[in-house]
């Protein structure tokens, strides 16, 4: 029997397309991926398989019944279990070799002051309260540290809508025009996101007794409406994220 040889040839297809100097310079690099549900976990599936070296998960968010339809890490099986540590075991289940660093937090004003932002070569807003992604941003911006954030997918529908593009040229989505408004008066005028140019859809129903965790709540403890979403939309937007990100450390310097 022909011994094996997994690690040698798990990337062998994606040093088909970019050559070997450039693979070796993604598994050189770190990551950090703020937000692990719907869009974060299909980001940090895409990078863990493009062979990026370390990835940096934050996330105090638990699987819920409701996470099924969508997020890539729920599963019966792990319904209750912290979604960083199942998104560990994951990534470490693609590619042995990776680094994974997780962090049992929720990113906040109040808790910005725990990362260091100038460790990382590439930092990913997969998080959904508009005071966090804001100030992830400035923080990321005063480092120097390249960021993409993602705006919104709830209430959505169609994948092919979602696209990349300078904050300042986005248009329909509501979360992009909160934040390009209140980046501007913080003096930041260039963020790269992915949005949809599909108009929200209105929820059919209501939900009653939505089991969102903190990550669905502003810091004063607001709930806001429970957003519908689908299988694939958010799949879509996480994995263009993702793609940007590898292309741009790509790029050279």
């Amino acid at each position: 029997m022909r011994e094996r040889n997994d690690m040698e040839n798990q990337f062998s297809r994606t040093e088909l397309l970019i050559g070997p100097e450039k693979l070796k310079r993604l598994q050189q690099m770190r990551v950090a991926v703020f937000g692990v549900g719907g869009v974060g976990g299909y980001t940090v599936e895409a990078l863990a398989r493009s062979g990026v070296g370390t990835l940096d998960l934050i996330d105090n968010d638990k699987i819920s019944l409701s996470n099924l339809n969508r997020q890539i890490y729920a599963l019966h099986s792990t319904i209750g279990r912290y979604k960083v540590d199942v998104a560990r075991e994951r990534v470490l289940d693609i590619n042995p070799k990776a680094q994974v660093n997780i962090y049992h937090t929720f990113y906040l004003p109040q808790t910005a002051d725990q990362f260091d932002f100038t460790r990382y070569d590439y930092v990913v807003d997969a998080i959904d309260t508009v005071t966090g992604k804001l100030m992830l941003v400035q923080q990321a911006k005063e480092a120097g540290t390249p960021v993409i954030s993602s705006m919104g997918a709830g209430n959505k529908m169609d994948p092919a809508a979602f696209m990349a593009a300078d904050i300042s040229e986005t248009s329909v989505c509501p979360l992009a025009k909160v934040m390009r408004r209140e980046l501007k008066k913080r003096g930041i005028t260039s963020l790269k996101v992915v949005y949809s140019r599909e108009t929200p859809l209105k929820p059919q129903i209501q939900e009653k007794n939505g089991d969102e965790q903190e990550c669905g709540r502003e810091p004063e403890g607001r709930r806001r409406q429970t957003p519908g979403s689908s299988a694939f939309v958010p799949a879509a937007a996480g994995l263009i994220v993702a793609g940007e990100v590898v292309c741009d450390l790509l790029k050279e310097k």
